[in-house]
């Protein structure tokens, strides 16, 4: 990420969080923080590492299924924790910064890892959908978008190991003006992740990549619980998993400022109990806990492989 881009993302996190502080009113802020149960939020960090581990052994099988061996499993799951670095970029499109270290590490081609960036993705979004469409069956009004979301999932994998339903997907996109500008790169990320398009090759990633959402969504529900709202899992699930997808289709860096925004809104929309105040706070806390942890273990991890890579080239040497 360049230096403009860097302070672009350090001025836009000031005017949001800046934004939300205001909004939400600071005193009333400070006076739920005052008697939040802090160990909640050391809670929530513990379950987004969760996360960040079974998300590795997707990213371990892949490394499998494409053939790529011989690196050891500690220098592959710093490489992949790297990739939390670019958690700040727009839709996190910057993790295939795990194929360059992948590359300098071991000589691997971009092109041959670049398609565990696009899968992982693809999973990633297909997990979140579905955590909303069974979230979405256990509270009131929830059953349309629940089926919706269902019926979205239904038709990603269709598009994806149905090769004639994609193509047509994608002659239909390039036909119309704004999707004529995309197609190209659809067309890029379509040829990439059908190098990994089998029934085994989404389904079991995808289940890894539930489970490791879901315990983000868990964080939420258990940070909640130390602002002192017990709100249902579902409705927990539901808030985080939408607002997540929400700030990816944003393509804000890191999806700050519209997934605060549809969290807090949504908290306040089905959990009719939680204040404002509360709300906004649980909000702050489960990004803290989620995507600038992510940030701040990327960082941690970056360091350890460049350390290390620096020994094995004097080694060589």
């Amino acid at each position: 990420m360049t230096a403009k881009k860097l302070v672009f993302v350090a001025v836009l996190v000031v005017l949001v969080y800046g934004a939300i502080l205001l909004w939400g009113d600071v005193g009333k802020l400070r006076l739920v923080l005052s008697g939040y149960r802090w160990w909640t939020f050391f809670l929530a960090l513990a379950l987004a590492f969760t996360n960040y581990l079974l998300r590795f052994l997707k990213w371990q099988y892949y490394l499998k299924l494409l053939g790529i061996t011989g690196v050891p499993w500690w220098e592959s799951l710093a490489i992949h924790l790297s990739g939390f670095v670019m958690s700040i970029t727009p839709a996190k499109a910057g993790e295939v910064f795990k194929s360059g270290l992948l590359l300098r590490s071991r000589g691997v081609p971009i092109a041959r890892s670049a398609p565990i960036v696009v899968a992982d993705r693809l999973t990633d979004l297909t997990s979140l959908i579905l955590i909303v469409g069974v979230g979405g069956l256990y509270f009131p009004g929830g059953t349309l978008p629940a089926l919706a979301a269902l019926g979205l999932v239904g038709g990603i994998m269709a598009f994806v190991l149905v090769r004639p339903l994609g193509e047509l997907a994608l002659s239909l996109v390039g036909r119309v003006s704004i999707g004529a500008r995309l197609a190209p790169k659809l067309r890029t990320a379509y040829d990439a992740l059908r190098i990994l398009a089998s029934p085994a090759a989404l389904l079991w990633p995808t289940f890894l990549s539930v489970v490791a959402w879901g315990c983000e969504c868990l964080g939420l529900w258990v940070i909640l619980r130390g602002v002192g709202h017990a709100v249902s899992p579902a409705v927990a699930f539901f808030v985080y998993s939408t607002a997540t997808i929400a700030g990816a289709v944003a393509m804000l860096p890191g999806g700050v400022g519209g997934t605060e925004g549809m969290m807090i809104a949504l908290l306040r929309a089905l959990a009719a109990d939680v204040p404002e105040a509360h709300a906004t706070a649980a909000t702050l806390l489960v990004r803290l806990a989620t995507l600038w942890f992510a940030v701040l273990v990327g960082v941690v991890a970056l360091l350890c492989f460049n350390r290390w890579a620096g020994r094995a080239k004097a080694i060589a040497a």
